[in-house]
């Protein structure tokens, strides 16, 4: 089994009688990842609440009733905790028990997992984000050589554990997983009104990876409204496919102040949605999936790290640009993503001017290691 990055730090986190909540995309190992850290001799409950008669069994439960119910056992796994219906209370009630039993709960989506934690169970979870396997988990499983000599196989086909585990099948994975398990969540969530439209957004969406995402243009080309198109995608990243950055800026001169970019937590899952896994030298978007990598890499290294980096990109209404910029304890890092190690960048003059104690750093395949 590959080791995942936050195995000891959940670990450590066991038994202080608070509840772990891990959330992240449907396959991506999470079930997995909390089964290896339950010792034989744990007595183990578990709740799948994907099955209805599972998540019944948490609902409207009195606090004499949950305790009831999980006192007994040492561990208790509820998965797909987010079908449960008002699960943040049933989780502040668990939190409030103060048991020696540890509950852990899974969510791959965040629409009511997240919605209803916030508030009710605030200081009784401790949470963490799971995505398909970064490449430094698979380079600390292998080697970084290892790694690199697959580079362009994890740009097409991504890194979900049934990819990388059964590379012959990566194919018929992805294509499953796009259109069966991703979205399933969405899909059952009851503000969605035009289902028929979500399999183009997510087209669209991954036609533009790298570009600013204009919700009037998407509008248009769907035939809905600009409200549905930002609502879907909302929805997209509660569900951890795609994710948002903002455009920074300090009010200086040109600089766009209100763009969007759009990337894919996975490769593999973008490569899906346009139905093409052609190898790099038959196609004219590796630079676009060079970023989209590094981008979400970035994102996993971040979260594992514990590092509260905000992310942004920059950009000019005359087309300049930076493609990362991160700023953490008022340090600014600038990064520019170039897939060929012989295209050489450097900061736009009014970056640079502008932000001149920032530090400018081109990554490619050849210097990658460092910035994962």
């Amino acid at each position: 089994m590959i080791s995942r990055t936050i195995e000891k730090t959940i670990l450590n986190d066991f038994h202080n009688k608070k509840v772990v909540a891990l959330f992240g995309p449907r396959q991506v190992g999470k079930t997995t990842l909390l089964e290896s850290l339950i010792k034989p001799s744990d007595r183990f409950l578990q709740l799948n609440c994907d099955n209805f008669d599972d998540a019944m069994r948490l609902e409207d439960k009195t606090t004499t009733e949950l305790k009831e119910m999980l006192g007994e056992y040492d561990i208790v796994l509820i998965d797909e905790a987010q079908r449960v219906k008002d699960i943040g209370l049933t989780l502040k009630k668990i939190g409030d028990l103060k048991m020696q039993t540890q509950v852990i709960a899974t969510g791959s989506s965040s629409f009511d997992l997240a919605n209803g934690i916030y508030e009710p169970a605030t200081g009784r979870l401790i949470e963490y984000m799971l995505y398909p396997f970064s490449l430094r988990e698979l380079a600390d499983n292998s080697s970084e050589r290892d790694q690199q000599r697959l580079l362009e196989t994890r740009m097409i086909y991504g890194t979900y554990p049934d990819v990388v585990t059964s590379p012959a099948n990566a194919k018929r994975t992805l294509m499953s997983l796009t259109n069966n398990y991703l979205y399933k969540d969405i899909l059952s969530y009851k503000g969605i009104k035009k289902p028929e439209f979500l399999q183009k957004l997510v087209r669209a969406l991954a036609l533009q990876v790298g570009s600013e995402v204009s919700y009037n243009e998407l509008s248009n080309l769907l035939g809905i409204d600009k409200e549905t198109v930002e609502n879907y995608i909302g929805l997209l990243e509660k569900c951890f496919v795609v994710f948002r950055l903002d455009s920074y800026s300090r009010n200086m001169r040109n600089e766009i102040k209100k763009g969007k970019k759009v990337y894919f937590y996975d490769n593999g899952i973008r490569n899906a949605a346009i139905s093409n896994f052609a190898p790099l030298d038959y196609r004219d978007d590796a630079g676009v999936m060079w970023e989209n990598l590094m981008v979400s890499e970035r994102k996993k290294r971040n979260a594992y790290c514990g590092s509260y980096a905000q992310m942004y990109f920059w950009r000019t209404h005359d087309q300049k640009e930076v493609d990362l910029i991160e700023i953490e304890d008022g340090k600014m890092n600038a990064f520019e993503f170039k897939w060929s190690p012989s295209k050489k960048a450097s900061a736009p003059k009014l970056f640079a001017e502008s932000y001149p104690d920032a530090q400018f750093i081109t990554v490619t395949p050849a210097n990658m290691w460092s910035f994962v």
